[in-house]
C-alpha cells in the first residue's frame, strides 16, 4: 500500500483514543432516558405504602418483599448508564458479552422476584 493510502486511512480514524467519552455521551444519554423511572423506583423502594397502588395480588406482598423488589430494581437502573458507558467504551466483543450477561441476570432476578412477591 502506497503512503497515500495509509494515511488516508489515519485520518477516517477520527474516534482513535476517544473511546472512553464515546462512553461517558452514551452513558449520559442512558441517565436521562432513565431518569423518571429511577425517581419512581426509588420512590416505590423508600415508600412501603405505596404498595396499595397496585392493588390486587401485589397488595398482599409483604413490605419487605416490595421495597427489596423495587431496591432491586433502583440499583439495577443507577448501574444501567455505567454500564452502557462501559460497554460502549471498550467495544469489544469479550466486554459487550460480559456486560449483556450482567444485564440479563439482572433482567433474571428482577422477574424472580416479582414472580415471588407479586404472584
Amino acid at each position: 500500500m502506497n503512503s497515500k493510502g495509509a494515511t488516508h486511512e489515519q485520518a477516517m480514524d477520527i474516534t482513535e483514543g476517544k473511546s472512553g467519552l464515546w462512553g461517558a455521551l452514551a452513558g449520559l444519554i442512558v441517565a436521562a432516558l432513565i431518569a423518571v423511572p429511577l425517581s419512581a423506583a426509588f420512590a416505590f423502594a423508600t415508600h412501603p405504602g405505596t404498595e396499595q397502588l397496585f392493588g390486587g395480588r401485589l397488595g398482599d406482598a409483604s413490605p419487605a418483599g416490595y421495597s427489596a423488589f423495587w431496591w432491586i430494581v433502583t440499583v439495577f437502573l443507577v448501574a444501567l448508564p455505567f454500564l452502557v458507558g462501559f460497554g460502549v467504551a471498550k467495544l469489544s466483543v469479550k466486554s459487550l458479552t460480559i456486560v449483556g450477561a450482567v444485564v440479563v441476570l439482572f433482567i433474571i432476578a428482577i422477574m424472580v422476584l416479582g414472580q415471588l412477591f407479586v404472584f
